[in-house]
């Protein structure tokens, strides 16, 4: 018998989980159909999240010419602990300059919380934004996993 229904996140745990989580797994399909799988910081918007990258990387190339993600939030070193959150995204490209400096902001404001370096990473940002592209990640599925749920029985 499955026990997949037990496992699974409300709403409210999912937004909790995306808080609490500092990486995400994101993969996009390569120029030979195969994933391309890299580790980012982000911050939660909405359902999904956003973050931003280098223009010219191999995952905004990716993007452009196929705009979808696989995007992976998970936490737990053992099996029991084991939570996660999977989503397939679609991905908006923010090719805007002020745009893109806003999630820059909104990034290192999440890294640095303390005043003093968000307001030294605002100049950092400023500097970045024009060499990036932002990624608004919404998700069209999404499936969750939360082992502490079983009690310890498998």
């Amino acid at each position: 018998m499955s026990r997949r229904g037990q496992i699974t996140m409300s709403a409210e745990e999912i937004s909790d989980l995306l808080g609490e989580g500092k990486v995400a797994n994101f993969a996009t399909v390569g120029p030979n159909g195969r994933p391309h799988l890299v580790p980012l910081w982000y911050f939660p918007r909405g359902e999904g999240l956003a973050t931003w990258t280098f223009r010219k990387s191999q995952k905004a190339a990716n993007l452009r010419r196929l705009a979808q993600a696989t995007v992976l939030v998970e936490t737990g070193d053992t099996y029991d602990q084991l939570r996660g959150v999977s989503m397939e995204c679609d991905v908006e490209l923010v090719e805007d300059t002020e745009k893109i400096a806003l999630l820059g902001v909104e990034l290192m404001r999440r890294y640095n919380p303390s005043e003093q370096a968000a307001t030294a990473a605002t100049q950092f940002v400023r500097l970045q934004a024009p060499k990036r592209v932002g990624l608004i990640c919404t998700p069209t599925k999404i499936v969750s996993w939360d082992h502490r749920k079983l009690g310890g029985g498998y």
